[in-house]
């Protein structure tokens, strides 16, 4: 079977990794991929943005299956572009991505499906804006209703800081997203879908605040891990059957079925699980460590999505043990990082590439502000995060950042759910 993986960060040379090790692959390509990726499979140039770009490259390259990683060429098409030329695609349709690329829309799907999730509401006009936020609070939780790539949220006890945030957005022509704020501590979960059938993976939990103890600025993601030690028995069937099965049945029920990666971003609160956000793709950094402790070939996984054959497929097996991500940050990031510095260690076991290229003169070099997503396994939670660590400690990039305390509590066994 020939692949061809879209995207260029960590999350795909996480998904290029999965699928090299995957004996029925006759080749693999990743476009445009980055200076980790090169490594295990062939790289080409593409706009992401341009969905007929994607198709053209499937086409010429003969992909017997593509599989879009990031959210952008899912909102704009480019899995519909794919498939218009009879190539299968691990990825959902435009219509459906917009579970992603309109909050309000996914608000939508939820509240037809009888999907827990906070109250919200979308204000689009700064008139009615200090009024909605009177709604709200005393913690205010302002979205971006559109992408914004993990940082177009603000949460915080700060009334002014939250009109500001909103102002912001409203005067570069965004709806604004309020919504409640939900306690508890939370879940990711991923889940293939085929349009009917659910497939969960193992759950795991992100760290989106910059600097250790969730202070700071929203981010992408600086870190993850996967399992959760605390959770409750029975919470992947729960959240399975309240949560996604649900919206994938509304969306089937719409005309406009889910095929792909639908990522469930929820919180335990003491009312129960509620979700957060719906995504149309792998999250970053989850997925590193997920798929780094996946043992099932995952292009019988992806194909069989793709296909419309996923209840057909044997049930996953995974590693007995834990998986922790650390992101490895260029200085300056989330705002405007500083790039173009040379990386040592990059090239290490566990250390996946995002923001990196390969200079002429054979160096890596930073090319973005998440540069690398540093993985460490183990039996157990504390000796993956012992490892994930002690391969931090071997990297250097100069005015680099990264938390300290990624699973530290779930490792100290300090998370309660209410």
């Amino acid at each position: 079977m020939r692949v061809l993986v879209i995207g260029s960060g960590a999350r795909e040379h996480a998904l290029v990794l999965a699928l090299s090790r995957d004996p029925q692959l006759t080749a693999l390509a990743c476009a445009p991929g980055n200076a980790g990726i090169a490594g295990h499979a062939e790289l080409y140039d593409v706009d992401v943005a341009d969905a007929s770009a994607v198709a053209a490259l499937a086409k010429e390259w003969k992909a017997d299956l593509v599989v879009i990683g990031p959210e952008q060429p899912l909102v704009v098409g480019a899995a519909d572009a794919v498939r218009e030329l009879g190539i299968p695609c691990f990825g959902p349709s435009r219509a459906a991505a917009r579970i992603e690329g309109s909050k309000a829309f996914a608000k939508d799907v939820m509240n037809a499906a009888g999907v827990p999730t906070a109250h919200s509401e979308v204000v689009d006009n700064p008139a009615r804006l200090d009024a909605a936020l009177g709604r709200f609070g005393p913690t205010w939780v302002v979205k971006d209703d559109g992408l914004a790539a993990g940082k177009g949220v603000v949460v915080t006890s700060d009334l002014a800081l939250a009109r500001a945030h909103a102002m912001t957005l409203l005067d570069g022509g965004h709806p604004v997203l309020l919504e409640s704020f939900l306690d508890g501590p939370e879940v990711s979960l991923f889940c293939v879908t085929d349009g009917v059938s659910v497939v969960p993976l193992i759950p795991a939990q992100d760290f989106k605040r910059v600097a250790d103890g969730d202070h700071g600025p929203n981010t992408g993601g600086m870190g993850a891990y996967a399992p959760l030690p605390w959770a409750p028995e029975g919470l992947v069937s729960e959240i399975v059957s309240r949560c996604v099965q649900p919206v994938v049945d509304e969306l089937r029920a719409r005309e406009t079925p889910f095929v792909g990666l639908l990522y469930a971003g929820l919180a335990l609160t003491s009312n129960g699980v509620q979700v957060i956000e719906f995504n149309c793709r792998f999250g970053d950094p989850e997925t590193q460590s997920v798929l780094a402790l996946l043992k099932s070939p995952i292009s019988a996984l992806f194909l069989a999505a793709s296909t419309g054959s996923l209840g057909d497929l044997p049930a996953l097996e995974w590693e007995n043990g834990y998986a922790v991500t650390v992101v490895v940050a260029a200085e300056g990031y989330p705002n405007r990082p500083r790039t173009g510095d040379v990386i040592s260690g990059a090239e290490a076991e566990g250390v996946l590439h995002a923001g990196t290229r390969r200079r002429e003169d054979g160096a890596v070099v930073s090319a973005g502000g998440r540069v690398l997503s540093v993985v460490g396994t183990g039996k157990s939670l504390s000796k993956a995060r012992e490892r994930a660590y002690k391969r931090v400690a071997d990297i250097h990039l100069t005015g680099s950042h990264h938390r300290s305390d990624i699973a530290l509590k779930a490792v100290d066994g300090t998370i309660t759910v209410p």
